[in-house]
């Protein structure tokens, strides 16, 4: 099992999603997040804005997938996100360990055949 962390620009989001709705991922987690990387420089051409000397927002997608689906993911991850630009993003995969759900899933089916 594979952890992709995508950090991508906020209207990237949706479109991102939309392309790995059919994916074969077993968890996702989005949340804002703040940061900067390279384009770090270029934050001085907002002066007098809100982003000066700030974080520039961005949100961080975290996927859960197999290792053989791994590259699938993040290819469709990058055809998205992708624009070109400067601050387009990062993706990091990690290895995960083996995951124990927290809730009990044979509670709800015997409840349900009842």
């Amino acid at each position: 099992m594979k952890q992709v962390i995508a950090i991508v620009k906020p209207f990237l989001v949706e479109q991102i999603l939309d392309n790995l709705r059919r994916a074969p991922l077993e968890a996702v987690e989005v949340r804002e997040v703040k940061g900067f990387g390279k384009q770090k420089s270029y934050l001085d051409q907002y002066t007098d804005s809100e982003y000066s000397q700030a974080f520039l927002p961005k949100v961080e997608i975290i996927l859960w997938v197999d290792d053989a689906r791994a590259e699938e993911v993040i290819r469709k991850v990058v055809e998205v996100a992708r624009t070109g630009r400067m601050g387009d993003g990062k993706i990091f995969v990690l290895p995960a360990q083996s995951y124990e759900r927290v809730i009990d899933m044979s509670q709800y089916r015997e409840a349900a055949k009842a």
